[in-house]
């Protein structure tokens, strides 16, 4: 089998459904460190696409390969638009380790995450037969299970999750009357828009303060929050490559220096919401599908904006993009 230099055999003979090969973080994910991961020699199908143009945070990436290396629960936390699961998928692909998200919504239940009995049809007659839940069937392969949005769950649900977050991870099923074991090849990963103490800014309906005590079983718990203004203009190239040219580079710094000026402003509480990496991201792309950055900018952000803070985002375009944004464009608000 003919690897890369960053993907060694593992030196050992290894399980079916553990990692066989060894790899350089340093010349996987383009990071300062000298780790050395496990991983897969091949993909399979739940393996993540992979991104060649991704942009690795450091520190995110070395908390997330602890996980994968040393069987760490990891909950990446942070501002939405931020790139948590994207993060968790691109280190995952990378890997060649399976990877499935989850999202918990309201709608999520103990069933979806345990199983259920169905009746089926065997042999011409009807039986009943247990369907596993997506942990069910998670625990029991060589998966990384990520939880989106974890502080949006219904607390009974966070009560099954509970259990599989300790060291051992054994799921009890009362109605098969059996105990899972968790694959030595399972992991456990989560996001939230929070920490667990609940969301005073009102951005994030939904959320909820968890558990401490479940919070307390997180063995690893990283901020991923908006990047410095050059990494987060090499992000916006990487996603927009009709950019890449000294003109280009040099607009989107301006979209990403107005956009730290909405972050800003949220901060300051002059604005009751913010452009995330995401939505820079999708201006640029606006405004080459329209050539227009202003009318992008108008059918990107300003429309969210409330129609009284319309005129101070006005503002902020003007200051970074170097000319007004058309009185039509602003909507409601006056300059």
């Amino acid at each position: 089998m003919s690897m890369s230099p960053a993907y060694q055999p593992a030196g050992q003979v290894v399980a079916p459904g553990q990692p066989d090969v060894i790899v350089s973080a340093r010349e996987l994910f383009k990071i300062d460190t000298d780790l050395q991961v496990p991983a897969f020699s091949s993909p399979e199908e739940h393996v993540p696409p992979l991104d060649p143009d991704y942009v690795f945070d450091r520190e995110t990436t070395l908390a997330l390969l602890a996980g994968f290396l040393h069987n760490r629960r990891v909950m990446v936390q942070g501002r939405h638009g931020t790139g948590k699961s994207s993060h968790v998928e691109q280190v995952a692909s990378r890997l060649n380790w399976p990877c499935v998200r989850v999202n918990l919504d309201g709608h999520v239940s103990r069933m979806d995450l345990i199983g259920k009995d169905t009746i089926v049809v065997r042999e011409g007659k009807q039986v009943t037969e247990f369907q596993p839940g997506i942990l069910t069937w998670a625990l029991q392969r060589p998966c990384a299970l990520v939880f989106d949005e974890y502080d949006a769950g219904r607390a009974d649900v966070m009560f099954v999750i509970q259990r599989v977050l300790e060291v051992e991870g054994r799921l009890t099923l009362l109605d098969q009357s059996r105990v899972i074991e968790p694959h030595p090849s399972f992991r456990l990963f989560a996001t939230a828009n929070t920490v667990g103490l609940g969301d005073a800014s009102g951005l994030y309906h939904g959320t909820q303060p968890l558990n401490q005590g479940q919070m307390d079983r997180w063995n690893i718990v990283v901020t991923l929050n908006y990047l410095e203004h050059d990494r987060e203009i090499d992000v916006v190239l990487a996603r927009c490559p009709e950019y890449r040219n000294a003109d280009g580079r040099t607009q989107v710094s301006a979209m990403v220096a107005l956009a730290n000026l909405t972050r800003k402003g949220f901060t300051d509480g002059d604005l009751s919401t913010l452009m995330s990496p995401r939505t820079v991201v999708t201006w640029a792309q606006n405004a080459t599908l329209f050539h227009d950055p202003a009318l992008a900018f108008k059918l990107t952000f300003l429309n969210r904006c409330d129609e009284d803070e319309r005129a101070l985002v006005a503002e902020y375009y003007q200051r970074c993009m170097g000319h007004d944004l058309p009185d039509d464009r602003r909507g409601p608000g006056k300059a």
